[in-house]
C-alpha cells in the first residue's frame, strides 16, 4: 500500500485541496480465455478466492487461467506458464484481446486478456503449484453454457467476464485470425 498526497485540477476551473488517496501497487497480470474452436469449448478453472467470501454465496470461483506478470516476462510468456499450470492445457495460437484497469481507484494494477487457442479435450484434473498453495480444478464449459452462467451469476468476477463478453463480440474475427 503506498499514500499519495497530490492536488489536480477542477473540471469547474482552479486547482483542488490536497486529496490523499491510498493504493495497493500489485504489478500488473494476464487473464487467457483457453478456447477449442473444434469443440466449441472454454477451459475455466475453479479456485478458493477468499476475497470472495463476505460478498459470494462460494469463495470458489469460476475463472480463466490468469497470473502476474513477473520482471522480465511479457504477457504473452504469462499466458503460455500459467495455461500449463493452472489447465495443465497448450496454447496453439495466441490472441491479445483487451486490456483494462482493474479498479483504478485502489489499485495501478493493469489487466491484458488475451485469447488463447487449445485443445480442450487435454483439460482435466486438479493443477496448481504446491508452493502457491494452489488447488485448482479445471473445467470444459461449451460456449452456451459459458453465457448462460453469465446471465445467472455463475461467473462474476471481471476479467472472466470482459473476456467472455469480448469473445463472443468478436468470436468471428478471432477464429479468422487463427486460420490464418
Amino acid at each position: 500500500m503506498v499514500k499519495y498526497h497530490f492536488k489536480h485540477r477542477l473540471f469547474k476551473g482552479g486547482w483542488s485541496e490536497t486529496v490523499e488517496r491510498e493504493i495497493f501497487e500489485r504489478g500488473h497480470a494476464v487473464a487467457v480465455l483457453p478456447y477449442d474452436p473444434i469443440l466449441k469449448e472454454f477451459v475455466m478453472i475453479e479456485q478458493i478466492r477468499i476475497g470472495a467470501l463476505a460478498t459470494s454465496n462460494s469463495p470458489w470461483l469460476l475463472e480463466i487461467v490468469a497470473g502476474i506478470i513477473d520482471p522480465g516476462e511479457t504477457g504473452e510468456d504469462v499466458c503460455y506458464r500459467e495455461a500449463q499450470e493452472e489447465a495443465g492445457v497448450t496454447i496453439t495460437d495466441l490472441k491479445k484481446a483487451i486490456s483494462y484497469l482493474a479498479s483504478p481507484g485502489g489499485t495501478t494494477e493493469r489487466l491484458h486478456i488475451y485469447v488463447a487457442q487449445v485443445d480442450a479435450s487435454q483439460a482435466k484434473g486438479v493443477h496448481g503449484l504446491d508452493d502457491e498453495s494452489e488447488d485448482i480444478l479445471v473445467h470444459r464449459v461449451p460456449e452456451d453454457q459459458a453465457i448462460e452462467w453469465i446471465n445467472q451469476g455463475k461467473i462474476d468476477n471481471a476479467a472472466t467476464l470482459i473476456a467472455l463478453q469480448w469473445f463472443a463480440m468478436n468470436k468471428q474475427r478471432v477464429l479468422d485470425d487463427w486460420k490464418q
